[in-house]
């Protein structure tokens, strides 16, 4: 094997002009297929992180129905006391839960005295939700969180709204609320903080301690409208949801039907179909990818077997086997692959290294979106694995072809 290999290396320095065309289409090929993955997988990666780490969670737990209905933030299908028992013993039992936040989710009327809006809202319990969404603190414009998240007595508004209302930190603000019997509360608050706002639902929501969240609602027993969830790896939201569900299939209403619902943040958040076709494209650039490769080898592979006709003759006339020629032709091919996917990923791999030293900044919206582009040795070795099996395919319609060649036919041709 040895012997064959060293003598298509020897044929493919012969032509080495052709060597070095098709070795540069396989590279360009590469390089632009792994630059492709490593700054799409980085946007995927920020956007994914950024509604994940600061709103929705990896997953969420709510009452059957909630979420159909979400846009009105119904307050008769909260998760009540005993349900929620159940929830929490549930989610200590799964060991891929890093931590869970519950919130109190409603809308009101928000006045600064002279002008009043609708604000979204989510009472939640500072530490808790901190834990649960690491990313949220990031979000904050103006303002500190010095004491928690925000303290009680308190309001994060969304920057849109300080804007608009014209609010500062430390202005006094009221909020006006309507509970599920329909009786109308309302409270002073002092904005704590403004957020910034990101891509997705809960993208433009407030929030206040949970405390005066209840007070605001003049709720009788604790009660809230989700349980967002983080897991310890991203990863692991098939198998986290798939042990919730089956402990939590037993949670029934009188009826005997299943109460709770439970999402994935896929399911939850519309950049979820940008994530598929950011998915979609990749494939469709490694499909490029492949169709580039197994054009060049094909190409040149062919013209190597016409070139080289006499000498394929010549092999058969003193008894090479059919075999060892067609191993000979593949081999080539295979050392082109080879050495197109090497340097393919070595210059792609110092490419996504430079652009790491000079993140990518875009506006998309209202945000700003750093992009880090990075590759693994799991995104490089499949594509060059690819890169090297399409070459050996290309390469064995005209190996296959030399190897039936008729000596006498070709020692005769000029």
């Amino acid at each position: 094997m040895m012997t064959i290999l060293r003598m298509a290396a020897r044929n493919l320095a012969r032509y080495w002009r052709r060597t070095l065309l098709t070795a540069g289409l396989i590279v360009l090929g590469l390089v632009a297929v792994l630059l492709f993955v490593a700054v799409s997988g980085s946007f995927k990666s920020v956007m994914v992180g950024q509604i994940t780490d600061a709103m929705l969670g990896h997953l969420q737990v709510h009452h059957k129905g909630y979420v159909a209905s979400i846009d009105n933030l119904p307050l008769n299908l909260n998760l009540k006391t005993d349900t929620l028992s159940r929830i929490e013993a549930a989610l200590d039992d799964i060991p891929e839960v890093e931590a869970w936040t519950p919130r109190l989710k409603f809308g009101a009327m928000f006045s600064n005295f002279t002008e009043t809006t609708n604000i979204r809202l989510n009472g939640v319990y500072p530490e808790r939700e901190m834990l649960a969404m690491p990313g949220l603190g990031e979000r904050l414009l103006k303002g500190d969180m010095d004491g928690g998240l925000v303290a009680r007595g308190k309001l994060l508004i969304p920057e849109l709204l300080a804007k608009g209302m014209k609010v500062n930190v430390g202005d006094t603000v009221v909020l006006v609320a309507t509970n599920v019997d329909g009786s109308v509360n309302g409270r002073t608050f002092v904005v704590q903080g403004v957020l910034e706002p990101v891509t997705g639902p809960g993208g433009r929501d407030g929030y206040l301690h949970m405390d005066d969240a209840r007070e605001l609602l003049r709720l009788g027993q604790p009660e809230v409208s989700e349980i967002a969830v983080r897991l310890k790896d991203l990863e692991d939201l098939g198998t986290a949801t798939g042990k919730l569900q089956a402990v939590l299939a037993g949670v029934r209403d009188p009826q005997g039907q299943t109460m709770l619902e439970i999402h994935g943040w896929d399911q939850l958040s519309p950049f979820a179909n940008i994530a598929r076709m950011i998915d979609l494209l990749d494939l469709f650039i490694r499909i490029m990818l492949v169709g580039i490769v197994l054009i060049a080898i094909m190409n040149v592979m062919i013209m190597a077997v016409y070139e080289r006709i006499r000498e394929i003759g010549t092999m058969a006339a003193i008894g090479t086997p059919p075999r060892r020629i067609l191993a000979l032709f593949v081999s080539e091919g295979l050392l082109l692959g080879i050495v197109g996917g090497a340097i393919g990923a070595l210059i792609s791999l110092v490419a996504v290294y430079v652009l790491s030293l000079w993140p990518l900044n875009f506006a998309f919206g209202r945000q700003t979106i750093t992009l880090v582009p990075s590759i693994s040795g799991g995104d490089v070795l499949p594509v060059v694995g690819v890169v090297m099996l399409v070459a050996v395919i290309a390469s064995l319609y005209p190996a296959w072809k030399a190897a039936r060649m008729d000596p006498i036919t070709a020692l005769r041709h000029v």
